[in-house]
């Protein structure tokens, strides 16, 4: 096995919930707003790139029954963590109008993170289903310690 996959297979793998998952996703996004506003003054290759980073840590962290919220919950991460990257000075109405400004034009950014999300979690699920159904395959060929003939229904009147 070459070096890196060995590297990477000693990457902790730690089993968010969905909701932290979530909760991941928006405080790593959040936080990456923020540093790219301070060190690149809101440079949005920089955020979409950390974006894409997010995404495949949240996909890959989620446990498995909760593998569906990890391609919901990136899109509004990057939603909420563009805030800070957002240009718009003098109130509400123009903070709001750059942060509607910044998702359009960075949208590629955005589909492409929800995109890797989607890929990573739906590779899991088939990996899931063909593991679930070896096991399934190696359980009916063991032989049955119960005798095969059910046991008779009562009739209750």
């Amino acid at each position: 096995m070459p070096p890196i996959l060995r590297a990477l297979r000693r990457f902790p793998g730690p089993r968010l919930t969905g909701l932290g998952s979530g909760l991941f996703c928006l405080a790593a996004m959040v936080l990456s707003g923020a540093l790219d506003r301070l060190l690149f003054d809101g440079a949005a290759a920089v955020y979409g790139v950390l974006f894409l980073l997010v995404s495949a840590l949240s996909a890959g962290w989620v446990r498995k029954a909760d593998l569906v919220t990890a391609p919901v919950a990136a899109p509004i991460s990057f939603a909420v963590g563009a805030l800070p990257i957002a240009d718009g000075a003098g109130g509400a109405g123009a903070r709001l109008m750059g942060l509607f400004t910044t998702l359009a034009l960075n949208a590629g950014w955005l589909y492409a993170g929800t995109l890797v999300a989607v890929a990573i979690v739906g590779v899991r699920r088939v990996r899931l289903m063909a593991r679930r159904a070896a096991q399934r395959r190696a359980a009916g060929q063991q032989p049955a310690s119960r005798s095969a003939a059910p046991a008779p229904r009562r009739r209750t009147a």
